[in-house]
């Protein structure tokens, strides 16, 4: 037997052991959209940080970070 025919059965031998395949994070992030601009409902992650916020609210509105974002508590 050649040195194909095992790494071929190791694969086999890997891939059942592994079981399923990869599973997608795109569930997951979805559900983490969870900080929402009041004025233009754009959503972002729970983990995006207040600069991020505070540049859409000044960029895209004019306003200030806690129009925009009132349940968001900025840093102090």
């Amino acid at each position: 037997m050649g040195n194909g025919a095992k790494a071929a059965q190791k694969r086999e031998r890997n891939a059942a052991k592994a079981g399923a395949t990869a599973k997608s994070q795109l569930k997951v992030n979805q559900a983490a959209m969870n900080i929402i601009c009041q004025t233009c409902r754009q959503t972002f992650l729970l983990t995006t940080r207040a600069p991020a916020l505070e540049e859409h609210a000044q960029n895209k509105h004019g306003k200030t970070m806690a129009d925009c974002f009132p349940n968001v508590n900025a840093p102090k």
